[in-house]
């Protein structure tokens, strides 16, 4: 078996740049996503019919379809309607964050209805309006619930963020990529972006699992 790592460790800048973008579209979309989610999913919640059969839809759209078609639809598509071309990285934030937007507005319902009704019933027998209700009282603790959902939402944009090399985004498999076609070796590349994804997951995941030990202890103290 003919081993040499020493053949990738020379490109190691194409690596490092990867997994920085690879985080920040991590990270960007990761914030998008979830204020609207969040949003989405407070129009779903809403009495208003048809804002609820537009969230409905919009969810529908997202999660019934595959993310690599998404992509190619906003990067390849749009540009065609819009007469202006989007960069890699507009396409890439733009369709991950409306993508994870529609699985987290679910999550973030599921939350929503698991508080108590209680506590809607005492918020309004205090005089609390529907909006300082539900930024004050509700959304808080359904985070605390969601939080482990939230987590594995993130750490899906993380490992989907490689379908990015699809349209030539220069993130960790792409450099990859990139350095196959310079060393011709392919098991190594690829065995060495795969030890880093599974880095970032456990880093992710060490930091989800600290956040809500955290989040549980100051509940108890509280």
């Amino acid at each position: 078996m003919d081993l040499n790592f020493s053949s990738v460790w020379q490109y190691w800048p194409f690596l490092y740049n990867g997994a920085l973008l690879t985080l920040k579209m991590t990270a960007i979309c990761a914030v998008l996503g979830f204020a609207l989610g969040v949003l989405l999913s407070l129009i779903k919640l809403s009495k208003f019919r048809p804002l609820v059969w537009f969230g409905q839809f919009y969810t529908s759209i997202f999660r019934g379809t595959p993310l690599l078609v998404q992509l190619c639809i906003v990067h390849f598509g749009l540009p065609q309607l819009l007469g202006m071309p989007l960069s890699t990285t507009q396409s890439g934030i733009l369709t991950f964050s409306l993508n994870s937007a529609a699985y987290i507005s679910e999550i973030f319902r599921g939350g929503i209805q698991a508080i108590d009704k209680g506590q809607y019933e005492a918020a309004m027998s205090l005089g609390i309006g529907y909006r300082d209700m539900m930024k004050d009282i509700i959304i808080p603790q359904a985070v605390k619930h969601i939080l482990p959902s939230l987590v594995n939402e993130m750490i899906a944009l993380l490992k989907e963020s490689s379908i990015l090399s699809y349209i030539g985004a220069v993130e960790l498999l792409r450099a990859a990529d990139q350095i196959t076609v310079m060393t011709y070796r392919f098991f190594e590349p690829y065995l060495v972006v795969a030890v880093i994804y599974y880095v970032m997951v456990m880093i992710l995941s060490l930091f989800a699992a600290k956040l809500e030990r955290w989040v549980n202890r100051s509940d108890r103290v509280s």
